[in-house]
C-alpha cells in the first residue's frame, strides 16, 4: 500500500465520485454525507505523506512510474518533494473545509455540485504530483471543467459570464503552455533520438538561449494567467464575486497556486538561463511590484466586500512571484510558503463573506456597520483572519512576507523598498473594510436580528485559525520541507548561468588570442 500511496491520495475523490454518481438525487442527506466522507477520506490519506517524508532526502519521494502510451513516450509517472508536498496537502484540506462549509449553503442540483467539487479535487492533486509533462497538462486542463460549471450554474446574477471568461483567458494559456511543451518534447527527440514527457528526462536538454527564451515566455503565459499576474487578472474578480463561496474558496486557496506552482516546477529549472536571464527578471519583478501595489489600492476602492478580497489575492499572489523571481532560497522558500498562507488566510476571508451573504444577501460594504454587537464571535474570527492576512507577527502571513523581503533585499535593495508599501496598503484596506462593517453603532435595522456563527461555521474556522496560529508560531518545520527541493532549483539556475558566463569568457579568451 505504501508503494501507491500517492496514487491512493490522488484518485480517493475520484472514487468517492463514481460511488456519488450511484446514489439517487432525491436522497440529498446521503449526497451530502458521502462527499463529506469521500473528502474526508481524501484528507486522511495525505497525511501519511507528511509524517513518511524524509526532510533530508533530495529528489522525489513516493515515485510511482508505470507506462501509459509508450509511442509517444507517455507514462503514468508522479512524484512530490517538499514543494509539492505542501500543495498537495492545502488541496486536500481546503478540499475538505470548502465541501464542508456547502453542506446549508447549495439547495440545489446537490449531485452535480458535489461531483464537480471532487472531479476538481482530482485534477489539483494531479497538477502537483506529475512528473510527467503530458499527464501534468491534462490535469491542468481538467481543472477548468468542474470550475466552470461550479460558476456557471452555482454562482451569482453574472456567472455565466464570469464562467466563460474564466474559461477562455485560462484556456488560452493552456494551449500556449502546450506549445512549449511540445518544443522540449521534439528538441528532446533531436538531441536524444527518443520522446517523453518526463521532466527529469527534459531537465537534460542543452538549449539555445533563444530558444529557452521563447519556451519560458509560452509558459510565462499559461502560468501568469492562473496565479493571475498583472496584467493578466482580469478575469479573477469578476470569477471570484460571481462564485459560490465554496468556490470563491478553492479558486484562491489552491486554483492560483497552479500558476506559481508552475513557475517553480517548471520554468525554473527546465529553462534556467532564460529564468536568469537579467531581461527576463526585470521584466517579471516589474509585473510583480506592480501587481502588488495595484491590487492593493483597487482593493481600497472597493464597495463590494466580496470583490476587495478578490483583489487582494493580485497583490498577494504578486508577493510570491517576486519571491520566485529573486532567485535565492530564501525567496522561493518564502514564496512557497506565502502561498500557503494565502491559502489559509483568503480562503477564511471568503467564508467570513460566505456567512454574512448568507444571512443577508447583500455584499455591499455600505449595507454594514456595527455587526461586532449583534455577531461577536464572527466579529472575533474576522478579526483574525484580517490580521492573518495582514501579516501579523506571530500569525502566518508575517512569516512568508517577511522571507519573501528578505529574498527580494538580497537579490536587489530596491525591489524589497518598492514592496513595502504593498504590505502597508494591504494592513490598510483590510483595516478600513473591517472598521466600516464591524466596528460603530449599528447603522442599518435588517442587522439587528443577525444570528451568530452556528457550531457549523465554528467547525470551518477553528481549524484554520489553528494552523496560521501554528505556521505564525512555529514556522520551521516548513523550512525544512523546502530546504532541499529550493537549494536544488537555485543551485541548477545559478550554476548553469555561471557555466554559460564561464564559456563566454573563455571564447572571448581565445578569441583575443
Amino acid at each position: 500500500m505504501s508503494e501507491n500511496l500517492l496514487s491512493i491520495v490522488l484518485f480517493t475523490p475520484l472514487a468517492g465520485l463514481l460511488v456519488l454518481l450511484f446514489i439517487p438525487r432525491e436522497k440529498t442527506p446521503l449526497i451530502r454525507w458521502w462527499a463529506n466522507l469521500t473528502a474526508a477520506a481524501g484528507f486522511l490519506v495525505s497525511l501519511p505523506l507528511l509524517f513518511r517524508f524524509d526532510r533530508a532526502a533530495e529528489g522525489y519521494q513516493f515515485v510511482e512510474k508505470r507506462e501509459w502510451i509508450p509511442s509517444l513516450g507517455v507514462s503514468y509517472f508522479i512524484g512530490i518533494d517538499g514543494i509539492s508536498l505542501l500543495l498537495v496537502l492545502l488541496t486536500a484540506a481546503m478540499g475538505l473545509v470548502a465541501i464542508f462549509y456547502s453542506w446549508d449553503v447549495i439547495r440545489t442540483r446537490e449531485k452535480e455540485y458535489y461531483a464537480m467539487f471532487l472531479l476538481q479535487q482530482t485534477g489539483m492533486i494531479g497538477v502537483f504530483v506529475s512528473l510527467d509533462f503530458l499527464l501534468f497538462y491534462i490535469f491542468w486542463e481538467l481543472v477548468l471543467v468542474p470550475m466552470y460549471f461550479i460558476i456557471g450554474v452555482w454562482g451569482g446574477p453574472r456567472k455565466l459570464y464570469a464562467a466563460i471568461k474564466f474559461f477562455l483567458y485560462t484556456l488560452a494559456g493552456g494551449v500556449l503552455m502546450l506549445l512549449g511543451i511540445l518544443t522540449l518534447y521534439f528538441q528532446y527527440a533531436a538531441q536524444y533520438g527518443r520522446y517523453t514527457f518526463e521532466i527529469t528526462e527534459l531537465m537534460k536538454l542543452n538549449l539555445p538561449l533563444g530558444l529557452q527564451q521563447w519556451v519560458f515566455w509560452a509558459f510565462f503565459l499559461g502560468f501568469a494567467i492562473k496565479v493571475p499576474m498583472f496584467p493578466f487578472h482580469t478575469w479573477l474578480p469578476d470569477a471570484h464575486t460571481e462564485a459560490p463561496t465554496a468556490g470563491s474558496v478553492i479558486l484562491a486557496a489552491v486554483l492560483l497556486k497552479m500558476g506559481t506552482y508552475g513557475f517553480i516546477r517548471f520554468s525554473l529549472p527546465l529553462l534556467p538561463r532564460a529564468s536568469a536571464d537579467q531581461a527576463i527578471v526585470t521584466a517579471l519583478i516589474a509585473l510583480s511590484l506592480i501587481g502588488i501595489l495595484y491590487g492593493a489600492l483597487v482593493s481600497l476602492m472597493q464597495q463590494d466586500w466580496k470583490k476587495l478580497v478578490a483583489y487582494s489575492s493580485v497583490s498577494h499572489l504578486g508577493f510570491c512571484t517576486l519571491g520566485i523571481f529573486a532567485l535565492n532560497e530564501a525567496g522561493i522558500s518564502g514564496s512557497v510558503i506565502q502561498q500557503l498562507n494565502h491559502g489559509i488566510s483568503t480562503g477564511m476571508l471568503f467564508l467570513i463573506v460566505g456567512v454574512i451573504y448568507e444571512r443577508r444577501h447583500t455584499r455591499m460594504i455600505a449595507e454594514y456597520g456595527g455587526l461586532a454587537h449583534v455577531m461577536p464571535n464572527y466579529a472575533i474570527v474576522f478579526a483574525f483572519a484580517m490580521l492573518s492576512s495582514a501579516g501579523l507577527p506571530l500569525l502566518n502571513g508575517f512569516v512568508g512576507e517577511f522571507t519573501i523581503l528578505q529574498g527580494a533585499f538580497q537579490a536587489n535593495r530596491w525591489w524589497a523598498a518598492l514592496a513595502v508599501p504593498g504590505v502597508v496598503f494591504g494592513a490598510a484596506y483590510l483595516l478600513w473594510l473591517y472598521q466600516r462593517t464591524m466596528l460603530g453603532e449599528v447603522t442599518n435595522e435588517k442587522n439587528r436580528g443577525l444570528p451568530d456563527l452556528s457550531w457549523r461555521e465554528w467547525a470551518v474556522f477553528v481549524p484554520l485559525m489553528i494552523w496560521a496560529l501554528s505556521i505564525g508560531v512555529y514556522p520551521k518545520p516548513y523550512f525544512e520541507i523546502l530546504e532541499k527541493p529550493v537549494a536544488q532549483i537555485v543551485h541548477r539556475v545559478h550554476q548553469t548561468s555561471a557555466s554559460v558566463a564561464q564559456a563566454a569568457d573563455t571564447a572571448r579568451e581565445a578569441i583575443s588570442r
